[in-house]
């Protein structure tokens, strides 16, 4: 019963006489229950506070308008870059589908007209015959051997990204071993049948040779199967005049004006011959190679600032636009030591002989710096290797040819691989058919016969293409 009695007394006080507080398991008399129920309302203020201080804390973790304004961006910039791409993708597939085709068209009609000036002039020899034939065969297999286009598809982080494939097989050309003498060889001298030491050449499209002839301070043009050379530049001898040369490294022909461009280095000048007339194009240049794109910008090697620059037609008094290199001496992908020889391709790359850094440069179009194509692990004379590298060419297919100098040899890099492949040469030095002897200036016929200056044997040797 005591039990009984204390659960119905007041829980503050303990009066007998109590109420219960409906929801609470505690009883309370007249006096204390309105201070219990103002406890209560205080208890349910402070929690109404505690809910206020969450809610504000919840809105305060809601995005903001900056947050929201990013994301937009990203978006649109997303947008932008995927609209771009898919620009220069349709771009891409609309000039690889249609170059081919415009330069085969070409082709066939310089050679339709070199046949019809045959028949009209009735002068055709077996030569002149087997020339044109294997220009047909040429063009055939360039017209039986599309470029095939395709699209790879491959995932980024947050979209897909597409590339164009070419899947156009790689043709890996072979020569004779054994070269022929087709200017020069009748030791070193400077009579008509002679050279000393040969430098940088240009064949043109009838297989006339121009070589720049450094230590007889001329350019001389050898005809096609001719027994000696012609004059073109520098009969006067070294000086300093304007009809004079002095080492002339290069010789580059504009087919198109008729014109002989020259980096005559002794003088540090570029010149320009026309007719038998000279003209300067550009003064105080420490010239090395030429080259010039079929745009008709001129592009020149300076050894002196380490550095290519191009110029625009006409507007050689100005100081060009550097394209390669310009940061000084030295061995960084911005830099180059000591240029030599380059090569310019359709969509203005230029390939640059870093001599003394013993590589290959590659610098696409309006780039900060070049990236390595061939060399550049030291001088020695293993395949990954260059050593002291001059002449330069690349041909249609992305394949780098290279005059590795001081190894005596012609290697053959393809962009992206570690090491190269001996194309002629590799016997040694010496002057043997199949031996070269500081290979400098290299080019290449319209037949793909290789042409190369062999400068301590002061002769340009020929070595016939067989596939």
């Amino acid at each position: 019963m005591a039990m009984a009695n204390n659960e119905k007394r007041c829980f503050t006080c303990g009066e007998n006489t109590t109420h219960s507080c409906e929801g609470c398991p505690k009883r309370f008399c007249s006096i204390h229950m309105p201070e219990h129920q103002q406890s209560l309302i205080k208890e349910l203020n402070h929690i109404s506070d505690d809910y206020n201080k969450f809610k504000q804390t919840i809105n305060e973790q809601t995005p903001n308008l900056h947050d929201l304004a990013l994301i937009n961006e990203w978006e649109k910039n997303s947008i932008e870059i995927i609209q771009q791409k898919a620009k220069e993708c349709r771009e891409i597939v609309i000039k690889l589908s249609q170059t081919p085709l415009n330069d085969i068209e070409k082709k066939f009609n310089g050679l339709n007209e070199q046949i019809q000036q045959h028949q009209k002039q009735n002068d055709l020899n077996e030569i002149q015959l087997n020339y044109l034939r294997n220009q047909l065969r040429r063009i055939s297999e360039e017209l039986n051997n599309p470029i095939k286009i395709s699209i790879e598809q491959y995932s980024q982080t947050f979209s897909n990204n597409i590339s164009i494939i070419l899947s156009k097989k790689l043709k890996f050309n072979k020569w004779k071993q054994n070269a022929i003498t087709v200017a020069g060889g009748n030791g070193k001298g400077q009579q008509f049948n002679q050279l000393n030491c040969p430098a940088g050449i240009f064949v043109d499209k009838d297989k006339n040779i121009f070589i720049a002839d450094h230590w007889n301070h001329r350019i001389v043009e050898w005809k096609y199967n001719a027994k000696e050379g012609l004059f073109i530049a520098g009969r006067n001898g070294k000086g300093s005049r304007i009809d004079q040369l002095n080492n002339p490294k290069d010789v580059v022909i504009d087919q198109e004006n008729h014109t002989i461009i020259i980096a005559d280095l002794g003088n540090k000048r570029v010149t320009q011959w026309l007719n038998r007339q000279q003209q300067y194009l550009i003064k105080g240049i420490a010239c090395y190679g030429l080259a010039m794109d079929k745009y008709g910008y001129l592009y020149v090697c300076d050894i002196d600032k380490n550095e290519v620059r191009r110029w625009e037609m006409g507007e050689y008094k100005n100081k060009g636009i550097v394209v390669a290199g310009g940061n000084g001496k030295g061995n960084q992908l911005n830099q180059l030591n000591c240029p030599t020889y380059i090569f310019v391709d359709e969509e203005q790359s230029v390939y640059v002989s870093d001599t003394n850094n013993h590589r290959v440069m590659k610098w696409r179009k309006d780039a900060k710096e070049g990236r390595i194509v061939a060399g550049g692990n030291g001088e020695r004379s293993s395949l990954h290797r260059l050593s002291r590298p001059q002449g330069v060419f690349v041909d249609d297919l992305g394949q780098i040819y290279v005059a590795d100098c001081d190894n005596h040899r012609v290697m053959r890099w393809c962009e992206g691989k570690e090491e190269g492949e001996i194309v002629v040469g590799g016997y040694g030095q010496g002057h043997q058919p199949n031996q070269l002897n500081y290979p400098c200036g290299l080019s290449f016929d319209d037949e793909g016969n290789l042409y190369i200056a062999d400068r301590d044997n002061n002769q340009i040797r020929k070595y016939e293409i067989i596939s």
